[in-house]
């Protein structure tokens, strides 16, 4: 009996953790990646000159075709993608589809989603895991329908969230969580053996819209363990932040919870010995802060951050 020839995929998905999931595709000799679609190229930094996506990266030094529509729907480029002849579509980290792009393939299209759906459901799953103080997230492949992220599940691997784990960790721990399910996945369907199970809508589901600048202000009416999931789900980037009282903006990375909450403290009151701590009042706790960078300055620990100011212009 002869072999199957290998599947055919077209690949789609732009950021860094996009390129574990095609690299792992690459490696399996079942799979032939014959199309990659990313983002156009963007101008980036002070030059403003035309950067690539990572995915873009990545399939260049496989040299594979790669096509960059700025309109999915345009005819030019769904005559295009229907002339790679794929049998399945593999997304990751893309941005939402027409049905006459999902739906091209015989085998559909499969995502890659860094939450357990139904929960999270969105653009920003790994922040609002972090920032509702989540002790597990994970992982799920899943079928491409209608409604964003709401298709028939295939595979869900859970992923433990440590204590001090944050965006930038977390998301490492994802890309390759989801590197190894979409293979799992990619390998089911190419054996006929995926299953297809419609999403369960029971309890309440926490969704995960896109960050936006005011979603970092940290709010010291919220305890102090509130805040520092804010800081843990917004660190390295975008970066939870606060005005100090002489009015300048200071980005926070890391912070604790300092228990003290004397009777006279009110919430919003700073704190510092002007050496070795700079905290917040809350009204559970003190919100310690240990990693930041003060507007047009460098990102410091908190004991040189100190070091470099009149502690007292910063909490008066």
């Amino acid at each position: 009996m002869a072999e199957s020839a290998p599947l055919r995929i077209v690949f789609m998905g732009t950021p860094e953790f996009a390129v574990p999931t095609l690299e792992a595709l690459l490696g399996w000799p079942g799979a032939r990646v014959v199309a990659v679609v990313t983002a156009p190229d963007k101008p980036a930094g002070r030059g403003r000159q035309l950067s690539e996506s990572a995915v873009k990266q990545a399939a260049r030094a496989h040299e594979l075709p790669v096509l960059q529509p700025t309109n999915l729907k345009a005819p030019e480029f769904q005559q295009e993608l229907r002339a790679c002849a794929a049998d399945l579509q593999v997304v990751v980290a893309f941005r939402m589809l027409p049905e006459a792009v999902w739906n091209m393939p015989p085998r559909g299209s499969i995502n890659i989603h860094a939450s357990l759906l139904p929960q999270y459901r969105g653009a920003a799953p790994i922040n609002w895991a972090l920032i509702h103080g989540e002790e597990q997230t994970g992982v799920t492949s899943f079928f491409l329908q209608h409604e964003i992220d709401t298709g028939n599940l295939i595979f869900q691997d859970v992923v433990p969230i440590a204590p001090d784990d944050d965006f930038g960790a977390l998301y490492e721990k994802l890309k390759v969580a989801g590197a190894q399910l979409a293979l799992r996945t990619v390998q089911a369907i190419a054996a006929g053996t995926a299953p297809s199970i419609p999403q369960a809508a029971a309890g309440e589901l926490r969704h995960a819209p896109k960050i936006q600048k005011e979603t970092g202000r940290l709010d010291f009416q919220q305890p102090a363990a509130a805040l520092v999931n804010r800081v843990r789900g917004l660190s390295p980037i975008p970066t939870a932040f606060t005005t100090l009282p002489d009015g300048r903006t200071l980005k926070v990375f890391r912070a604790g919870v300092h228990p003290d909450t004397p009777a006279d403290a009110q919430p919003g009151q700073w704190l510092s010995d002007g050496r070795s701590f700079l905290r917040v009042q809350t009204p559970e706790g003190q919100l310690d802060l240990l990693d930041v960078q003060l507007e047009g300055k460098k990102r410091l620990p908190i004991g040189e951050f100190l070091r470099g100011f009149n502690h007292l212009s910063l909490i008066n």
